[in-house]
């Protein structure tokens, strides 16, 4: 099973949602990326990943050019609020789903309220991820 994560800059909830799906289930082939990349992985994404258990500091934001050439099972669009524009993957899929979710790196405030919103967009994307790995993942063993 093969899995593109796509949103714009591939440095929050693309990031998230890969490293939750890939440790739900090891044998998944699991990518992300984005069609303007940051240049890193937000480092509050790393730390709110880090806090259940995930490292995703090795990670690196990638252009989805780098995967046009090929096929996957299931193309995930992560964007969220009406003004941002969620990329199209023309590349070849059998199922495309969009899962919205609001950008974290945009949250304005104090520092305990913008920790915050990485927590909620973290705790949202793990159950919607996890609910879509057992309705059309997860294989009876």
């Amino acid at each position: 099973m093969k899995i593109l994560i796509l949103c714009t800059g591939n440095s929050c909830r693309s990031q998230m949602a890969e490293a939750f799906l890939k440790s739900f289930d090891k044998k998944l082939n699991v990518v992300s990326a984005g069609t303007n990349p940051g240049k890193e992985v937000h480092p509050k994404a790393k730390e709110v990943m880090r806090e259940c258990g995930i490292d995703i500091s090795m990670s690196r934001p990638k252009h989805v050019d780098t995967f046009l050439n090929e096929n996957f099972d299931y193309v995930i669009t992560v964007c969220g609020n009406a003004e941002e524009n969620c990329p199209v993957f023309t590349g070849n899929v059998k199922y495309r789903l969009h899962m919205g979710f609001d950008d974290p790196a945009e949250a304005k405030g104090s520092e305990d309220y913008i920790i915050s919103e990485f927590i909620r967009i973290r705790n949202e994307i793990k159950r919607k991820f996890l609910d879509f790995y057992k309705a059309n993942l997860k294989t009876n063993k």
